[in-house]
């Protein structure tokens, strides 16, 4: 049984996460501002907070959770949670920059700081990332600040990975293609996507459970579109 952290677990791939590991039978603290809908499926093995992972204010919701349901450890903490922003450059203010980056980013930075004193050398942080970041990849209008994030999370994820490589945890980043979800259809309406969220999770379900055992600081380039 692994002790897994997933932010962003309120629906979409956090949600599928948060089913499939209880199926699997592992324990699973599932984070959201807002968890109503996931404590109403009442799965086996998930504790349920209802907690924003900007606010430092709320950290002490997740220690306790960790110390009392966890005792002290953490195998897997899965950075889910994101914000996604579609408009131009021009009319994006500044306030929709930094909520952007404030989820995509420094809440990844906040939930990875509080999991780390609880995690060893064979635990895994899997960021989740979007082809949007990576350098050379199509990139499209409207995404700047959603795109400019995720290559963030790309070399951060890469420092960590460094600065962490003798004493562990592993540090990965998945690089997600469009995966049908409603934060993709709230941003780009009418688009189906080649992948659903139930798909995409059991492939990030199994490379958090095995990838620490063959990758640390790499970039998982998961789309099955071309460029």
């Amino acid at each position: 049984m692994k002790h897994i952290i997933i932010t962003g677990a309120s629906k979409g791939i956090g949600l599928e996460l948060a089913k499939l590991f209880s199926i699997q039978n592992h324990k699973v603290i599932a984070l959201s501002r807002n968890t109503s809908h996931l404590k109403s499926l009442s799965l086996d093995n998930v504790t349920c907070l209802d907690l924003d992972i900007t606010k430092e204010e709320q950290n002490n919701i997740l220690n306790n959770a960790i110390k009392n349901v966890f005792n002290n450890r953490v195998d897997i903490l899965i950075n889910n949670a994101g914000l996604l922003a579609n408009s131009s450059f021009n009319t994006t203010s500044l306030d929709t920059f930094k909520s952007v980056y404030n989820t995509n980013v420094y809440g990844v930075v906040n939930m990875t700081q509080q999991a780390l004193p609880y995690m060893n050398n064979k635990s895994h942080v899997v960021n989740i990332s979007s082809m949007g970041g990576i350098q050379g990849s199509m990139k499209f209008a409207g995404l700047s600040a959603y795109s400019s994030s995720k290559g963030a999370l790309i070399t951060l994820t890469e420092l960590l990975a460094e600065e962490y490589k003798e004493t562990g945890p592993s540090f990965n980043v998945l690089a997600l293609g469009a995966v049908q979800t409603e934060m993709l259809e709230q941003a780009f309406p009418g688009f189906q996507a080649p992948v659903t969220a139930e798909e995409m999770a059991e492939y990030i379900a199994n490379f958090a459970l095995t990838g620490q055992q063959f990758y640390n600081g790499k970039i998982l380039q998961v789309s099955s579109t071309t460029p």
